[in-house]
């Protein structure tokens, strides 16, 4: 097997006919690292000794009997995942020399079902950021164009994918961070329904809004993960959908509703994009009508206040006491907890904490925070009513395009294209981001899937669908 894009599935297969074994497959996903990975950046860590050391283990189980179909699967972790005994940064200086004591439960139930860790995966710092070009350790760059960026905050892990650094990869998504840089990339990123999957172990950002997601080459891989990675913890009490549950995507689509949405300004390209892919499901047995959801454009704002709110709430953690850097030069206890954050946290960070501040002082709390959850209310159910006439919302991932590194793009700016994700994190529905159409440019194109809670299945079954529509 010389090629690396391979989907898990076919991976898997190959593995159980005895063609490869996951110490050769290790091997290659490692040999690519080494090749390609210095122009990409998509990794921050490889652990190159262990990944050769489970590769070994995995085979031992196989050749013992009956194993999980993931047993030996090469793959990564974005790195605000934490791994027992491996460094998770979260691309920020104040964790550059973390070593979590503990395994994410995503992580150990991976682990269980036999993966092999290649390493972490690259990000924006602290996952605040759509470009991953905002974390300390420099940039991720698109595969399919490394002028461009991969997406953030999660594009290290999209990168690693599509470049076929690694099988599969999980990542987080806050605000559209699984599905944007899959969408630039060219994967498919899901975004599961928050309290399906744990997030014990995943590095705080915003507790209510983020959720672990999946970037893999193919929805029935994405499908193939999730049923590993979803299920009950004990660590986490929002995460109590059952274990056990299959995401194979179902074959057909005839009679699922699809409501088309369409509010927003985005680039032409993308708009006659999601027009395609809307024919095409129709073309295949689907009911497909036009849709708004009230208040939309206020789910924006009200996304980036909260989101700061928590975020400055929850990284209040990192002053130089407990862990994490400590600024050498201080000579007093105020000037540990100021100079530790001043030199460990980057700008874009810092932007977001002082804006989180503001949102939640006795001044502003009821201006921006208070408003900002009812606006939360009012945009959730409108979402739910929503599903009450359709099966799947089809829109946009982004409304542009990948930008160039170079240009970068202003704070404000970038915000602003979350526009169509944010949503889905607001109120906790799952979404996909399926590949489907190619620019002028060659880049791949995308559409994102939005179901009801809970309902994944439908949406691998959508996707799938898409994917369908998009081959032929």
């Amino acid at each position: 097997m010389k090629d690396t894009r391979v989907s898990v599935r076919a991976l898997s297969a190959a593995l159980d006919r005895g063609e490869t074994t996951s110490l050769a497959l290790t091997k290659k996903y490692l040999n690519e690292i080494k090749r390609r990975d210095a122009h990409i950046g998509a990794f921050l860590t490889v652990t190159e000794a262990a990944a050769l050391a489970a590769a070994r283990a995995a085979d031992q189980r196989r050749k013992a009997g009956k194993v999980h179909p993931l047993c030996g699967i090469p793959m990564a972790l974005k790195d605000n995942i934490c791994t027992k005994g491996i460094a998770t940064t979260c691309a920020s200086r104040i964790l550059e020399n973390f070593i979590p004591p503990y395994d994410a439960t995503v992580w150990r139930r991976l682990q269980e079902a036999g993966c092999v860790l290649l390493g972490k995966t690259n990000m924006d710092e602290f996952a605040m950021g759509s470009s991953t070009t905002r974390g300390a350790f420099g940039a991720a760059r698109n595969p399919q164009n490394t002028a461009l960026v991969a997406g953030g905050s999660s594009g290290g892990s999209a990168a690693a994918v599509a470049a076929g650094e690694a099988a599969f990869a999980l990542g987080s998504d806050t605000g559209g961070s699984v599905r944007q840089p899959a969408a630039f990339c060219g994967v498919v990123g899901l975004k599961p329904t928050y309290g399906r999957v744990s997030r014990y172990g995943l590095t705080a950002f915003a507790s209510s809004l983020e959720q672990v997601g999946i970037l893999a080459l193919t929805v029935e891989d994405a499908g193939m993960i999730l049923s590993v990675i979803a299920g009950k913890d004990g660590r986490d009490a929002t995460c109590w959908a059952e274990q056990g549950e299959d995401f194979t995507p179902q074959e057909g689509i005839h009679g699922l509703r699809v409501g088309l949405l369409l509010q927003g300004d985005m680039d032409e390209e993308i708009r006659q994009n999601l027009l395609h892919a809307a024919q095409v499901l129709k073309s295949m047995g689907a009911e497909v009508a036009d849709i708004a959801i009230p208040g939309e454009q206020d789910a924006l704002a009200a996304y980036y206040v909260l989101s700061a709110a928590e975020a400055s709430s929850n990284l209040a953690r990192y002053d130089g006491v407990r862990y994490g850097r400590r600024a050498e030069n201080a000579l007093t206890p105020e000037d540990v907890y100021v100079l530790s954050r001043e030199e460990g946290l980057g700008a874009e960070v810092k932007r977001r904490l002082m804006l989180g501040a503001c949102a939640l002082s006795a001044g502003y709390h009821e201006g921006l925070y208070n408003r900002a959850q009812n606006v939360r209310r009012q945009v959730r159910q409108a979402w739910l009513d929503a599903f009450r006439r359709v099966d799947v919302v089809l829109s946009p991932v982004s409304p542009v395009m990948p930008w160039e590194i170079s240009q970068g793009m202003e704070p404000v700016t970038e915000y602003q294209q979350d526009r169509f994700t944010v949503s889905q994190n607001l109120t906790g529905l799952p979404a996909m981001s399926v590949p489907f159409g190619r620019a002028k440019n060659s880049l791949t194109l995308a559409v994102q899937l939005t179901a009801a809670p809970f309902m994944e299945k439908t949406l691998c079954r959508m996707g799938r669908a898409l994917e369908e529509g998009d081959e032929a």
